[in-house]
């Protein structure tokens, strides 16, 4: 590649590693991307826990590599440990068994619209203690996002196909489990860490926790369902590592309830991916809540602006 070419390659790179919207946009994207991929794996018969401890140890595993690579290495200390394994069991696992258990019930697209009731507990939890809170505007933004999610929850799934109360439950512990472990991730950062680090360490213990699980539960031969579908999981590390990479600078850049807004970019891809590709069809409401929490992701983006350009004008 010319010089020129490069150096175009390196300052878009850098725009969009500083940039929260492009790492919203970026981030909630690889994250919807899940949500077919787990219905497909799920539809091949390979168990939940399977799947989130494939997605675990692909995104740790690739990420250690290309740390390690860079001559960096992951540091080991007591309060590194328990931000890996705390962040590992609320963000990672817990969540993640729950939307690969309820995706064969209440399909990929309305799975991932559970994504979008995150930024409303992670506000809730912020409020309560004392985190980062928005403006009023982006308040404004979560509500609005909130409405078209209630909309969307009341359909209860797929067009003709009502799923039981219990999955949509379990659907909703997703963005509870999420909300406390953006919450948590920022108040516990250990100081001097950067984000790869610590998405290979907590990754890394995501899957040391479902690997116990599983070997518990269903044996070794919970594995074998892996092989009859091999492109979709090396599809699936790939975009888990690449997710998780950007993830974790948007924690660090936008504060736990922006990085919340992930949720609605990713239910956004999840819906449309599941009726485009997977054949999943929704009521009406359910799009008239997807078009209504789409614009609370305008609202609230417009609202980070406002603060970021507020901090950036106040004196050091």
């Amino acid at each position: 590649m010319p010089a020129k070419g490069r150096s175009q390659q390196g300052s878009m790179m850098k725009f969009l590693w500083d940039s929260p919207l492009g790492l919203l946009v970026v981030t909630g994207g690889l994250l919807g991307l899940t949500l077919p991929f787990g219905k497909l794996a799920t539809a091949a018969g390979v168990p939940a826990m399977v799947w989130a401890f494939v997605i675990s140890l692909g995104a740790g595993g690739v990420l250690l590599c290309a740390l390690l690579l860079r001559g960096q290495r992951v540091r080991v200390t007591a309060h590194e440990l328990r931000y890996f394994f705390v962040t590992a069991a609320v963000s990672y696992a817990v969540p993640n068994l729950l939307m690969f258990s309820a995706i064969p019930h209440l399909g990929a697209g309305y799975t991932g619209i559970m994504f979008t009731l995150s930024p409303v507990i992670t506000l809730v939890f912020s409020i309560l203690l004392r985190v980062r809170r928005p403006n009023m505007l982006g308040i404004v933004g979560i509500a609005v996002g909130f409405v078209g999610a209630v909309m969307v929850a009341v359909t209860r799934g797929e067009a003709g196909q009502p799923a039981d109360l219990v999955w949509v439950v379990m659907g909703l512990l997703i963005p509870v489990s999420l909300a406390a472990g953006n919450i948590y991730r920022t108040a516990d950062w250990p100081h001097g860490t950067g984000p790869i680090e610590l998405a290979v360490g907590s990754h890394l213990a995501s899957a040391a926790i479902l690997l116990v699980g599983i070997l518990a539960v269903f044996g070794v031969k919970a594995f074998a369902p892996l092989s009859g579908v091999p492109m979709v999981v090396v599809a699936q590390a790939a975009s888990a590592s690449a997710m998780f990479a950007f993830f974790f600078r948007l924690q660090a850049v936008g504060g736990p309830v922006y990085l919340s807004q992930i949720g609605y970019v990713a239910a956004a891809v999840g819906l449309f991916a599941g009726t485009i590709f997977l054949g999943e069809q929704y009521q009406l409401l359910t799009w008239a809540g997807a078009v209504i929490i789409t614009a609370g992701v305008f609202i609230t983006t417009s609202a980070q602006n406002q603060i970021s350009t507020k901090s950036q004008s106040q004196p050091a």
